[in-house]
C-alpha cells in the first residue's frame, strides 16, 4: 500500500482524490495549500503526490519547488492535477519540478493510470507518466 498526499484546497476535489486513492487501495493524507504539503513532507514519507496549483497561502508551483528542495524529495513524484489549463501552465507546473500534469475535469481512469505509472516506477528508477 502506497502513501499518498493529496494537495488541494476544494473540500470536493479533495473527497474525490481521497476516493480514488483509496478504491486502489492506497492510503490518502489530504493537505488545503502548498504550505501544508511542503510540512507535511517533512513530517512523513510519501509514495507520489497529487499537487493542485491554483491555491492559498503557497500555490502548487511554489510547494513543489520548495519539496524538490527537502533532503531525500528529488525523486518523489509530484502530479500537478488542475483546472489551469493557461498557455503554459503545463511547462510552468513541469519546469517548478512537477513529474506529469493531469488538467480537470480528469476521468477516475486518467488519474489511476498516472499513479499507477509513478507507483510502479519506486521500486526502481522513476519515468514520466503517459499523460
Amino acid at each position: 500500500m502506497a502513501t499518498v498526499l493529496v494537495v488541494d484546497d476544494n473540500l470536493v476535489n479533495q473527497k474525490l482524490m481521497q476516493a480514488i486513492v483509496q478504491s486502489i487501495g492506497h492510503r490518502a493524507v489530504v493537505v488545503a495549500n502548498g504550505k501544508e504539503a511542503v510540512e507535511a513532507v517533512q513530517l512523513q514519507r510519501f509514495d507520489l503526490v497529487l499537487m493542485d496549483l491554483m491555491m492559498p497561502v503557497m500555490d502548487g508551483f511554489e510547494a513543489t519547488a520548495t519539496i524538490r528542495t527537502l533532503p531525500g524529495q528529488a525523486d518523489l513524484p509530484i502530479i500537478a492535477v488542475t483546472a489551469n489549463t493557461l498557455t503554459g501552465s503545463r511547462e510552468r507546473a513541469l519546469a517548478s519540478g512537477c513529474n506529469a500534469y493531469i488538467a480537470k475535469p480528469y476521468t477516475k481512469h486518467d488519474l489511476v493510470s498516472a499513479m499507477n505509472d509513478w507507483l510502479r516506477g519506486s521500486s526502481d528508477q522513476y519515468r514520466p507518466a503517459k499523460i
